[in-house]
């Protein structure tokens, strides 16, 4: 007898789908800025760290900014560093 793999399942495996286009592309009026925390807390996660690319749907360009400017917010204490600082 030979080998045979074992089977697949029957159901097809779902694919994440992440919207398309970065939102400062799309949106010119949007900007960059580490003093707009508001703009920055959407790219950074509960536990206090920076949002990939692949999840937030930036170009990379946008990304580098982003990661900039919260850098910056949070070496001038805008923003936390780890998810135990809060800021409120």
């Amino acid at each position: 007898m030979s080998y045979q793999k074992p089977s697949r399942p029957a159901t097809p495996r779902r694919r994440f789908t992440r919207r398309k286009g970065c939102r400062f592309c799309g949106d010119k009026a949007l900007k960059i800025e580490y003093k707009e925390i508001r703009t920055l807390r959407y790219f950074i996660s509960e536990r206090g760290k920076i949002v990939p690319r692949r999840i937030s749907g930036n170009c990379a360009i946008h990304q580098r900014r982003v990661t900039e400017a919260i850098k910056l917010a949070r070496n001038i204490a805008l923003l936390p560093f780890t998810a135990g600082q809060s800021v409120d």
